[in-house]
């Protein structure tokens, strides 16, 4: 999954009998997300420099989706095995902990080898390398993402889930904004953003990776070592559950037949909601490379600062996104959660689009912001209309088979970005204006397909 979400589940109807989950502190509920920032550290540094270094070791610019293909195909397969799993196991640590924990060591490995493929080509083809990791790394980013997600539904009660969900907002956002402009920080600090003689991948991005693995095997042990989760006969009790039936084997086979119809209305939406930000990652750095630095050579100064500055503006996206999150609850009480996503889709679509007539880099801001509205609404409030349809003992299993809903359009523009690439007369920037016309396809879905289920 290319992909960091916010979530407002539903925890269940309580009967009389049963026992409210307890408040937690300002501080317990920070600690149970604080992982997702450095998660979501790793997940833009991913984002934003994964063409530029596959670019830089010989990847061809038409076969550079294909190689993207490897998140959401991991995502599709690993995230409903991880809910289920997470859903009946536990340890220790906890149920969602261990994926968490296990997921991160894996995907800050990887991001330590991933910029250092050009060393292993004695072994094995530097691109092919390269793409390894990829695998691995957002293999194990789903491995951890997915947990986090149920992890917050599981510990907080209802009268502090908005507030568990914008404490997770917060954190993905803010790190996001910090994994974007680390190679333009670390530029600015003096580190070198172009490759030295012989070497293809600029200091910037390799420390850049670097301190991003680091943050986030941090922000996760935090987490780890700091949010003690309710055993389950505990957590039985204070989600009105039968102790006996939640004990019962629920197969995945059960859970697919029985996917809520909300489900399926939001999906149509999500396709081309996540076909146009695959796009957008996959070409926005060559584009505004090709566009606005005139270069095309991934191992040339004007592409690295290319690369900067996407990452730059990547960032800004994330900072918008966080402060229209703190507006999307309001405007949703006022107007309705699906006319709020109809306008906020149509806002990225717009911004996406007009980037195919921008000529200087500072103009870049102004579509930004359309992108940071949608990206904000995509993460918050898909999960807040299908709250209700999801049963809380099952609730790993469900947030694992969405995802699908979200891999599958990536899975599509990774086998059709080359092909669009070429039918745009090979200009990375016209991609991205049709990435923006998807987007806008999102919003009048989200108005005619999407049923409010209140």
């Amino acid at each position: 999954m290319k992909a960091t979400i916010v979530m407002a589940l539903s925890g269940g109807t309580q009967s009389s009998s049963s026992s409210f989950k307890p408040n937690l502190s300002f501080w317990q509920i920070w600690n149970i997300s604080f992982g997702f920032l450095g998660v979501q550290i790793g997940y833009s540094l991913q984002n934003a420099n994964t063409s530029r270094i596959l670019s830089a070791i010989g990847a061809d610019p038409h076969h550079l989706s294909l190689f993207w293909l490897a998140a959401p195909l991991s995502g599709l397969i690993v995230q409903p095995i991880v809910g289920l799993s997470s859903d009946k196991t536990w340890t220790r640590l906890g149920r969602r902990i261990p994926f968490i924990l296990g997921g991160a060591i894996v995907s800050a490995l990887a991001m330590f080898f991933m910029p250092n493929s050009e060393h292993f080509a004695q072994l094995i083809p530097a691109v092919i390398f390269g793409a390894t990791m990829l695998l691995f790394m957002d293999t194990s980013f789903n491995v951890t993402m997915q947990p986090f997600r149920a992890l917050v539904s599981d510990m907080v009660n209802d009268k502090q889930r908005n507030q568990g969900y914008s404490i997770q907002s917060f954190l993905i956002n803010a790190g996001a904004v910090i994994g974007s402009l680390l190679p333009i920080i670390l530029a600015w600090a003096g580190v070198s953003n172009e490759p030295a003689p012989g070497q293809k991948v600029a200091p910037t991005v390799i420390w850049a990776f670097y301190f991003g693995g680091g943050a986030l095997l941090l922000s996760v042990l935090w987490t780890s070592f700091r949010t003690k989760e309710y055993p389950p006969a505990e957590y039985a009790k204070y989600n009105n559950i039968d102790q006996e039936k939640a004990e019962e084997k629920t197969g995945f086979m059960h859970a697919v037949k029985n996917i809520p119809t909300a489900m399926w209305q939001l999906a149509v939406t999500q396709f081309f909601s996540w076909f146009a930000l695959f796009l957008m990652w996959v070409y926005t750095t060559q584009g505004v490379a090709q566009q606005i630095w005139n270069s095309s050579d991934p191992q040339s100064k004007e592409y690295n600062d290319a690369g900067n500055w996407v990452g730059f503006i990547f960032g800004f996206y994330s900072v918008v996104a966080a402060l229209y999150s703190l507006a999307i609850t309001p405007l949703a009480n006022k107007y309705g959660r699906k006319n709020t996503y109809m306008a906020s889709l149509l806002a990225g679509g717009i911004g996406l689009f007009s980037m195919m007539f921008i000529t200087d880099k500072w103009a870049l801001f102004v579509p930004m912001i359309g992108v940071g509205i949608a990206w904000a609404a995509i993460l918050a409030l898909p999960y807040a209309i299908l709250s209700k349809a999801l049963p809380p003992k099952q609730t790993g299993v469900y947030m694992g088979l969405f995802n699908a809903t979200i891999t599958i359009p990536q899975i599509a523009a990774s086998l059709l970005g080359g092909l669009i690439l070429t039918m745009v007369g090979d200009k990375a920037i016209n991609v991205v204006a049709v990435a923006g016309a998807s987007l806008f396809v999102a919003g009048i879905c989200a108005l005619f397909v999407i049923k409010e289920h209140e």
